[in-house]
């Protein structure tokens, strides 16, 4: 069970979502008893078991659809009769709560110029696990991003395609020109990261739009793309960029709308 544990906690650490997938309820004949626990991955890989059979391939299955949608499930499985669907033939029941384990959410900050400075700071202020990826290895360093808890020097496509990215991610793409952008928005257009942003003018996001279109991007994959990146407060130091981007984060994560808490003709 520890080796469970310690294994749940590792990939957190990095930034991984698992489930961990345990029975709370048996009656009758059942593999395993209630407290039994097996730690799923995104992959379908496991740590321990609850039983094998049809029974663990079916709370396998769930998990990684639980690891999708983020959200734990409760669910209740007979094992009686395979031919009607059920996972085995012992004559039990089983229930198995499934837990989603979410990492600290990740804000990957692509691109290491003067306004990533900033809003790598602010991310790290804000709590989030704060990742800088530049190829300039002179611009990725400890001097510029204190605080920072993790720098990535390296082709950017190259890193983001290994980049474990998840529905905690945050991707900020802020790179040296439209080139680089359209790049890495190329290698993590179609990624599961609750966010993706990315700085420019509405033309080059048009031009950029227009070439992945044309290289066959989907187009809702495209519409849930935040460009240009942040929320409309009259930004233009890189310090109020920063402070629009993640306004824009934080506005999408609490599910809100961005509106003035001042409600017109009110006083105080």
């Amino acid at each position: 069970m520890s080796n469970i544990y310690q294994a749940a906690a590792s990939a957190v650490e990095r930034g991984e979502a698992v489930a961990l997938a345990t029975i709370v309820r048996v009656a009758g004949a059942t593999p395993r008893g209630v407290g039994t626990k097996m730690l799923v991955y995104a992959d379908g890989t496991t740590e321990g078991t609850i039983g094998g059979g049809g029974l663990e391939a079916r709370v396998i299955a769930e998990a990684q659809e639980a690891l999708r949608v983020g959200e734990p499930r409760l669910l209740n499985f007979t094992l009686r009769d395979t031919k009607a669907g059920d996972p085995g033939i012992c004559g039990g029941e089983a229930d198995v709560f499934i837990d989603v384990l979410l990492p600290h959410p990740t804000l990957l900050v692509v691109g290491a110029g003067h306004v990533a400075v900033p809003v790598a700071e602010l991310g790290a202020l804000l709590g989030f696990r704060t990742v800088v990826l530049d190829d300039r290895a002179e611009f990725v360093t400890r001097e510029r991003f204190p605080r920072a808890d993790e720098l990535l020097v390296g082709d950017i496509p190259t890193e983001l395609a290994r980049f474990p990215i998840n529905r905690q991610t945050h991707i900020v793409i802020i790179t040296r020109g439209h080139v680089h952008d359209e790049a890495a928005l190329r290698a993590v257009l179609d990624s599961p990261a609750f966010y993706i942003g990315m700085i420019g003018s509405r033309r080059k996001v048009r031009t950029v739009f227009d070439n992945l279109r044309a290289a066959g991007a989907n187009e809702e994959a495209l519409s849930r793309v935040r460009a240009p990146i942040g929320l409309d407060i009259g930004a233009e130091t890189p310090e109020e960029i920063a402070l629009s981007i993640m306004a824009e984060i934080v506005m999408l994560r609490r599910g809100r709308r961005g509106e003035p808490l001042k409600l017109e003709g009110e006083r105080g």
